[in-house]
């Protein structure tokens, strides 16, 4: 991982409390990996920005759910001239989000509390979703959101080959799995290019 700011750990712990805090009541990750919190999410999430190296444009991280990988990307590019906007239908965890970006004054955040299919086209250089969807649906809403130029990075467990071999029937798309540093089975889905097959 790259160096960081002081004030980038302190926004990462803040967050880890917050989510801690909230969890018992919203169950914003599983309690079981609270312990691990550092390896099995911030970790997973940081190796994300690493991978895309956003400079700017617009961030979309489809169900954002507790925040994971989006609110992580947030805190570590808050340099940096780049809109992020968190889609998350649950209206406890919006609200949650919510709370996350005004405690840790993330002022280029944005959260939509809606369904990812009913909001407007957002045209976004980049997009995240973390074990959101299978890949088809995935890519529904990839060739919705994404900019023809964009990338989309997809955090995939185990089964991601097996779901890129028959995504191939319905879609065209070109795609880099790039291996995950947290768990060997699993891989960031580098995907461009996404069309209709």
């Amino acid at each position: 991982m790259t160096a960081v700011s002081r004030e980038t750990l302190l926004r990462l712990d803040m967050y880890r409390g917050l989510v801690e805090k909230w969890n018992p009541k919203i169950n914003l990750v599983a309690a079981s990996t609270l312990p691990d919190f550092q390896s099995r999410h911030l970790d997973d999430s940081l190796q994300l920005v690493d991978i895309a190296r956003p400079s700017g444009g617009t961030w979309l991280d489809l169900g954002s759910g507790g925040g994971l990988p989006g609110i992580v990307v947030a805190i570590m590019t808050a340099d940096r001239p780049l809109s992020i906007i968190l889609v998350e239908s649950d209206r406890r965890k919006s609200a949650f989000l919510r709370n996350v970006v005004r405690k840790l004054s993330l002022p280029n955040v944005l959260v939509i509390s809606d369904r990812i299919m009913s909001i407007p086209p957002q045209k976004a250089d980049h997009i995240s979703a973390r074990a959101l969807a299978p890949l088809p649906q995935l890519l529904e809403m990839v060739h919705m959101h994404l900019k023809p130029t964009g990338t989309a990075y997809l955090m995939k467990g185990r089964t991601w080959r097996e779901e890129s071999a028959w995504t191939k029937d319905d879609w065209q798309f070109d795609l880099e799995a790039v291996p995950s540093r947290t768990d060997p089975e699993a891989a960031i889905l580098k995907v461009t290019g996404v069309s209709h097959a």
